[in-house]
């Protein structure tokens, strides 16, 4: 009997404050329920290619344009990329120039970034998608990144899970199902 395996594959999305945007997807995906996510680390990218191991005092400074992100680990058998970027639209406000609620900064920006050419064209895709079906009729446009991922650094320990480890910690009011 041969068993299949599992190639798991990364997604990396930066959408305001990285507690609320860890929170929704682990919310929504809980690794225990097996629904495609099987880790996820909140921490810096797309900044200064010459700042390396950010700290959140630097990042939230706004001098090495990194972004606070999320790096998921998921099965694209149970949830595909397609499925997770549009997650990723539906849990916050990508009409906002470096700003979710009242945090703003370069820090806050709405990105995705990609790990590979088929990632590239899928976020592509599903925000022009998206774009026609919510926010078009609005009137807004998205104004979400959408680059190559880079460097990535781990935040500080305490900043993983935690809106599990400190429930009536801030969360940013755009952190929630828009539709």
């Amino acid at each position: 009997m041969s068993t299949a395996t599992t190639t798991s594959e990364i997604a990396t999305f930066a959408a305001g404050c990285f507690w609320g945007v860890e929170h929704i997807f682990l919310k929504h995906f809980p690794p225990s329920q097996n629904k495609g996510i099987l880790s996820t680390a909140v921490g810096y990218t797309g900044g200064n290619p010459i700042v390396t191991n950010p700290t959140y005092k630097l990042v939230c400074g706004g001098a090495t344009d990194h972004a606070e992100a999320l790096k998921i680990e998921f099965d694209p058998s149970i949830v595909t990329y397609d499925e997770l970027v549009e997650f990723f639209y539906r849990t916050h406000d990508p009409t906002t120039a470096n700003r979710q609620g009242g945090d703003t900064g370069t820090q806050y920006r709405s990105a995705i970034f990609t790990h590979s050419d088929d990632q590239a064209a899928i976020a592509k895709r599903v925000t022009e998608e998206v774009q026609a079906k919510h926010f078009t009729p609005k009137g807004k446009k998205i104004v979400t990144e959408i680059v190559p991922g880079g460097q990535w650094w781990d935040a500080e320990d305490y900043h993983q899970l935690y809106l599990f480890k400190n429930p009536d910690g801030y969360q940013c009011p755009t952190h929630r199902l828009h539709w």
